[in-house]
């Protein structure tokens, strides 16, 4: 299985900056709020001092000294309501970038090629757009949010401090060297650990995934010593990235630790020596001591957090990389008619190994076209490169000259795939049809259930208001059949590709959808990918499909006159 590529730290920063400009006008409330709430801060220590001072020279009266008191209590008031203002307007903020990558990172997913798709490992783009998607949301809702505002405030007191006295502010920076230090050592080295240890949590996703889903088979082969040893291989892996982690964190808080005491300790020593020999005033010292104790809160923020926004970061490049490997919506023109080619069309799943080589095939405007063949010969392959679900290694697939695919990805739904797979969103039954026309009326709704014969309809409680899915009404097979024909229908394709849609199903259900099914088909062009010859009987032309080639193409009566490849299959199907 492979895996999504990462971005690397520019394309991360780029999207960083792509976020923000989005939301420049309150990124710049929020730092104008978070400066002034850092400013406010350092009202109260410098009263105190100031207090401390008047004492000291005996030149402060009781009422002075009591309106000087009550400064300090009016700034530690508005200095709590300012850090509660402003961490919600922080979060908000958050919340919006949050929201704005989810949709990104939705879209991105729902945009990656099928065959990029088909080759990914399930745990991989399953832990990108879940765990780190979740991942992000924390520290954006969290980590960043306090990481910002402490380093503001630690700006705001460094300035004010050699502002107040320009010795023992740099006094005060001392221990700056070695924080800058040690955060350089870790973030050198934990964007890889971080990295590896969310691979680690995708493979630890894709064996539990497996084991899962596979667990019957497990049991009948008799493989559980096999999977139980690749689960502890897997885990063994997490284990090792997780203590890489913890390992780095074991480095970086404990001298964040000791140099949080450091810059107020060294204030009190210069500053108790300078008041000593008369070089400054002791309120200097003490509104200095205080101002620098300040900055202890913020850097044990900073650490505290900086954890968790480096895994955000490691978790944004992964989902930044989602967007490497999908394809750009190129511009598209207007198809002059409904008229499908193939043009000498070559596919591969896997480099070096063709499904398909070299077909060529006309379909027009309302015609009846079965492809047989036998299995693995590319039918299926064939009909998802007509229907512009994956592109063609080589050749080109087009409808009224445009290619297929690039109408598909500009939302163009010309062409429609229709399978054995069916599915129920989470919603109302009125989104779950209009997803294929968000502007479609009511009326076009219900009358693409009526064209179904989804009579199922009336019994629902609330119309199409119903909620459907978990939680709400539950379809069962030939129900969620039908209202995958009937988003067909209200989708108004003028080509269905057909890929044994009622396969999966039992014969009564199968009966049911058979017959939605020929309602959809009504006036439409038809490609059916025909697994059972019964189906290819009634079509206007067959396309037989040998080894990746097409290799008979007529009536069903001229295929049998023939004697050739449909011959042999007609015979083994009927078993004569």
């Amino acid at each position: 299985m492979n895996l999504l590529p990462v971005a690397d730290r520019s394309e991360v920063r780029r999207a960083a900056v792509r976020l923000m400009r989005g939301e420049w006008r309150t990124s710049a409330a929020v730092l104008v709020l978070t400066v002034l709430t850092a400013l406010v801060g350092l009202v109260g220590p410098y009263l105190l001092g100031k207090i401390v001072g008047g004492v000291e020279r005996g030149g402060l009266v009781a009422s002075t000294v009591d309106l000087m008191a009550l400064g300090v209590l009016g700034a530690a008031v508005a200095h709590l309501l300012l850090v509660r203002y402003s961490a919600l307007q922080t979060a908000r903020l958050g919340e919006r970038f949050l929201a704005s990558l989810r949709e990104e990172a939705v879209t991105r997913s729902l945009a990656l090629p099928a065959r990029v798709v088909d080759r990914l490992s399930t745990g991989d783009l399953l832990t990108r757009v879940t765990s780190d998607v979740g991942t992000v949301g924390q520290a954006l809702r969290d980590s960043v949010p306090e990481v910002f505002t402490g380093v503001v405030h630690i700006v705001v007191v460094f300035v004010a401090m050699f502002l107040l006295d320009p010795v023992l502010g740099l006094v005060a920076f001392a221990g700056t060297p070695l924080i800058v230090w040690v955060l350089r050592w870790y973030l050198v080295r934990a964007r890889g650990a971080y990295l590896a240890e969310s691979v680690a949590n995708g493979d630890v996703a894709e064996i539990s995934a497996a084991v899962g889903e596979g667990s019957r088979t497990i049991e009948v082969y008799g493989l559980r010593d096999r999977m139980v040893t690749a689960a502890d291989d897997t885990i063994a892996r997490l284990y090792r990235a997780r203590l890489r982690t913890l390992r780095l964190r074991n480095v970086l808080f404990p001298v964040g630790s000791f140099v949080n005491a450091l810059p107020t300790v060294l204030v009190l020593l210069v500053g108790g020596l300078a008041h000593a020999a008369d070089g400054v005033g002791i309120e200097v010292v003490v509104t200095g001591a205080l101002w620098t104790w300040r900055l202890v809160e913020p850097m044990d923020r900073i650490l505290m957090w900086v954890e968790f926004v480096q895994r955000g970061a490691a978790s944004f490049a992964r989902i930044e990389g989602i967007g490497a490997s999908a394809e750009p919506v190129p511009p598209v023109g207007e198809p002059e008619n409904d008229r499908i080619e193939v043009r000498g069309v070559r596919y591969s799943y896997v480099d070096g190994n063709e499904v398909l080589h070299g077909v060529d095939l006309v379909v027009q405007p309302g015609e009846r076209l079965a492809v047989v063949g036998v299995s693995g010969a590319g039918k299926s392959t064939l009909g998802r490169l007509m229907a512009g679900v994956d592109r063609p290694a080589a050749g080109s697939v087009l409808v009224g000259g445009v290619p297929v695919a690039d109408l598909v990805a500009a939302g163009e739904q010309r062409i429609v795939l229709v399978t054995q797979e069916h599915h129920v969103f989470i919603g109302t039954l009125r989104e779950n049809l209009a997803m294929a026309a968000p502007d479609a009326p009511d009326e076009r709704l219900l009358e693409a259930l009526r064209t179904v014969g989804a009579r199922w309809f009336d019994e629902l409680p609330d119309g199409l208001d119903t909620r459907l899915g978990a939680g709400g009404v539950e379809l069962d097979p030939a129900q969620a059949q039908q209202l995958s024909l009937a988003r067909v229908e209200v989708a108004d394709p003028h080509t269905l590709v057909l890929d044994e849609a009622t396969s999966s199903l039992d014969p009564a259900t199968a009966r049911h959808a058979e017959r939605a099914i020929a309602a959809v088909r009504e006036s439409r062009t038809v490609i059916a990918i025909a697994h059972r010859l019964q189906t290819a009987r009634d079509a206007d032309r067959i396309a037989v499909v040998d080894a990746g080639r097409i290799v008979e193409l007529g009536s069903h009566d001229d295929l049998v006159a023939r004697d050739g490849t449909y011959a042999a299959l007609w015979r083994s199907w009927h078993g004569s």
